[in-house]
């Protein structure tokens, strides 16, 4: 017997009434793996909530309705094409309640502590899931995000812990996904962090990034789409999903072409887009997702 909450006001009751219905759920969800696939991949993000980032564009607090945003999520993961959800455990489980994760590819974000803003944002501790919860969870990998600021000490600390969760998955067969950043604090100490995206530095942080952790068996990467990929590209021979990019700065149709450039590379294998599909200018998900589909399929 399904047992699928069918509206938001279920999915409280049950948080409340019988919360191992989420762990059944999980043990009983129809999964689709990577192995399912070609290696090509599509797939929704939508971990930026829980580092206190609300804002697309213009709208500082486009994503502060989390009912809003599950609509947006479940219209996107309907779009054909669409293999897959990133996320951290709150959202995650409250689509695998609703059934939006039947037969996708789940990938859960681990560290989410480097809080948008913060004096210690590049000290991004791991504060939600780790390979054993992600493992007992069914699902498929883990996602990192590690920014290195050679001008902040803890930057050493986020290198350390991503190491150790790209083993810790690498023991349980899970895909480690990591997402380096060369970065600084252009205005000083307490400003904002601002991430390099010039080719030499994304070459520079893939080679940091790819040595990290006592095997890089099962180690992807999630980098952004930048000038000359090829030259970029280079860098490595592991599979790689080409991130977003910025819904603030970034025209729809000028980042959609750097997708493209970028997916043309042989080890670039998807993307994995968050708010520039959920929460598109004209707010129209099912075309914006279906396009970027299109680009891969």
């Amino acid at each position: 017997m399904t047992e699928f909450a069918t509206s938001y006001e279920d999915v409280t009751r049950i948080r409340i009434e019988d919360p191992a219905r989420i762990a059944r759920l999980a043990a009983s969800r129809s999964r689709r793996t990577v192995a399912d696939t070609d290696g090509t991949m599509m797939i929704i993000a939508a971990d930026h909530p829980a580092r206190g980032a609300l804002g697309v564009g213009s709208r500082p607090t486009a994503m502060a309705s989390r009912t809003e945003m599950l609509d947006r999520m479940r219209e996107a993961l309907a779009v054909p094409g669409v293999d897959g959800v990133l996320g951290t455990a709150d959202v995650l489980e409250d689509l695998l309640l609703l059934g939006a994760l039947e037969d996708k590819i789940v990938f859960a974000s681990m560290n989410r502590g480097g809080l948008q803003g913060g004096s210690w944002e590049i000290e991004d501790r791991f504060t939600a899931y780790d390979a054993a919860s992600i493992k007992a969870s069914g699902f498929d990998g883990g996602k990192m995000l590690t920014r290195i600021d050679l001008d902040d000490d803890r930057t050493s600390f986020i290198l350390e812990a991503t190491a150790q969760g790209v083993t810790d998955l690498a023991r349980h067969e899970l895909i480690a996904m990591v997402e380096p950043f060369w970065s600084s604090r252009p205005g000083g100490p307490g400003t904002k962090v601002v991430n390099d995206l010039s080719p030499e530095a994304v070459i520079r942080s893939i080679h940091v990034a790819q040595g990290l952790g006592a095997t890089s068996a099962y180690t992807w990467l999630k980098l952004p789409a930048v000038d000359d990929m090829e030259r970029v590209m280079d860098a490595t021979t592991l599979p790689t999903l080409i991130l977003g990019g910025d819904p603030a700065q970034d025209d729809p149709a000028t980042l959609r072409a750097t997708w493209k450039r970028a997916l043309d590379r042989p080890n670039v294998r998807g993307l994995v887009v968050g708010r520039t599909l959920l929460y598109p200018a004209d707010d129209d998900v099912t075309a914006a997702v279906a396009a970027s589909v299109a680009m891969i399929r």
